[in-house]
């Protein structure tokens, strides 16, 4: 049986780059009721982040499309962000996790599966070419839900 989130909300914006410090600063408000330590709350950060570029830069290569942006916390203080788009998709996905991989090549780093791994307890990536990619992101958090059951 699947857990019921205490709490959720769900983020729809467009693949503008303005947009992704907006859904960092969304999912890090969110988190806070967690009362996530300073280093929880910027690992959050940091992993949504890069979550969101790689739809802004790969998803959608040659416009605009939608992110949709969905946070949960759970019992226990696990909060879990999902990061989806309707873009081109991935064809290889054991491929573009690997670090410094990069499918469009040039000035791209490819660390940014990498990134979200070390800041994240746990990442998968759901992906059909064509249909578009989901990232989940869980990270456990010590604090207490403030004004909350966690």
């Amino acid at each position: 049986m699947r857990k019921q989130p205490l709490n959720r909300f769900t983020l729809t914006f467009e693949s503008r780059s303005a947009n992704e410090s907006f859904a960092r600063l969304a999912a890090s408000g969110f988190a806070a009721q967690l009362d996530p330590t300073v280093e929880e709350l910027c690992d959050i950060k940091t992993a949504v982040s890069e979550a969101v570029t790689n739809c802004i830069v790969h998803a959608y290569p040659d416009g605009l499309g939608e992110i949709r942006l969905i946070g949960e916390i759970f019992a226990g203080g696990l909060v879990r962000f999902r990061v989806k788009d309707k873009g081109r998709g991935i064809e290889d996905i054991a491929l573009a996790m690997q670090p410094l991989y990069s499918g469009l090549g040039g000035e791209r780093a490819g660390l940014g599966f990498a990134v979200m791994e070390s800041f994240c307890d746990r990442v998968s990536v759901r992906s059909k070419p064509g249909r578009g990619t989901c990232v989940t992101l869980e990270k456990q958090i010590q604090g207490k839900l403030v004004g909350g059951d966690g």
